[in-house]
């Protein structure tokens, strides 16, 4: 698949940060202190619920983690089916077809009770599991679009002031701003609105990175196809880039 250029693919990861704040801003607020997104809180938080802190649930915590799991297993066999962006690509398909049922789930069967909420987090933990999976066969550096842990220390540790090159400053707090604005969004939405309409928005941004992609994946079929055509006329290579 054709490559996306570097500052679209930033854009890309950028949008799929923000929609990891959202559905993180759901999980939390809304299925019961527990995240589908971040397994860093979750393994913290089955360490507090097994210490004997009753407001947290053994049981959310590691459906989300097995879910994650199953998403990221999955997205790494499409990983390796292809090239890094049309993993990406089909990645973020079956992603939108998660989130979609998360929000028909939260519209009807709803979080109120355990079965509900247990579906939603499996729903969301495969669909993040799947986004991380494909993101990290790209590989591109302060983009997780999950963990800021490192983001954040090569902010300060690569800083001119710490004596380093200062290098993507810009990206770097991009990347951090793009999960506080998804976030506080999703935590707007799902504290005062509903949980379906934080989710519809998740969807719609996720929705948005694969149309991209799909233009991207259709350019390059475009290109395959012409170089074919005048390959049988005799006429020149296309050009490489």
């Amino acid at each position: 698949m054709a490559e996306p250029k570097p500052r679209d693919l930033a854009a890309l990861l950028l949008t799929l940060t923000v929609v990891t704040g959202v559905v993180d801003a759901v999980s939390f607020l809304g299925l019961g202190r527990v995240f589908v997104a971040n397994m860093t809180g979750n393994v913290v938080f089955l360490g507090f619920a097994a210490a004997g802190e009753t407001t947290l649930s053994v049981l959310a915590s590691l459906t989300a983690v097995l879910a994650f799991l199953a998403g990221a297993l999955a997205g790494g066999r499409l990983a390796r089916r292809g090239d890094d962006y049309d993993a990406l690509r089909q990645a973020t398909a079956a992603q939108a077809a998660l989130i979609a049922a998360a929000v028909v789930l939260s519209a009807t069967l709803g979080s109120g009770t355990r079965l509900g909420s247990e579906l939603l987090i499996i729903a969301l933990g495969l669909a993040m599991g799947l986004q991380n999976a494909a993101v990290r066969r790209i590989g591109a550096p302060d983009l997780t679009t999950t963990v800021l842990t490192m983001t954040l220390t090569g902010l300060a540790a690569d800083s001119r002031a710490a004596g380093g090159t200062g290098s993507h400053p810009l990206r770097k707090i991009a990347a951090v701003g793009a999960m506080l604005v998804g976030a506080f969004v999703g935590g707007l939405l799902q504290l005062h609105v509903a949980m379906w309409v934080a989710l519809g928005l998740a969807l719609v941004l996720v929705l948005g990175v694969l149309a991209v992609l799909q233009r991207a994946s259709r350019t390059q079929r475009t290109e395959r196809n012409d170089a074919r055509r005048r390959a049988r006329r005799g006429g020149p290579p296309p050009r490489t880039r």
